[in-house]
């Protein structure tokens, strides 16, 4: 049986890009920071975004059935943490700016890319939720560096921007 600590360990050195997930809907804006986020398909185009149970807006994920997954850049580190911290929703969402595509989830108007979803398939997973997302619209930046997370600490990924 492998033990939890040494889960954890391991999956630290497991390089994740960092996402801001959202989703809107009558009871307001949510949001947190994941990198459990992978492509499932590109017909149709899907991924899949993993979320654990106990945090505070995965009730609003679930009756929502929306999410946008903000792929975060060197810049936004600071809205990572505040996404990852115990902040209101609406000091979490003060930390950008945002705008919607075509479900109406917050998407972070300068993240790398964005991926605006219908969440078509939810299963439950020991402490996690893991949503299954058809892709309806995507948004990219002219920005060509992303944030990851490595080891316990965010790192700098891709080629930096020529002045």
């Amino acid at each position: 049986m492998v033990e939890v600590v040494d889960f954890k360990n391991a999956m630290s050195l497991l390089t994740g890009a960092v996402n801001v997930i959202t989703t809107a809907g009558t009871s307001g804006r949510y949001g947190f920071t994941a990198s459990s986020v992978c492509s499932v398909t590109d017909t149709p185009p899907s991924l899949l975004v993993c979320m654990n149970k106990s945090a505070r807006s995965h009730v609003h994920f679930i009756e929502n059935k929306i999410l946008s997954v903000n792929v975060l850049g060197p810049q936004h580190q600071h809205i990572s943490a505040a996404f990852a911290s115990k902040l209101s929703p609406e000091e979490r969402f003060a930390c950008g700016t945002w705008t919607a595509l075509k479900t109406g989830a917050p998407v972070l108007e300068d993240a790398l890319v964005s991926f605006d979803c219908q969440i078509d398939q939810i299963q439950e997973v020991g402490t996690h939720t893991i949503f299954i997302c058809r892709i309806v619209a995507i948004q990219k930046s002219q920005h060509n560096q992303g944030l990851v997370y490595f080891n316990r600490a965010y790192h700098h990924v891709g080629q930096k921007e020529i002045a």
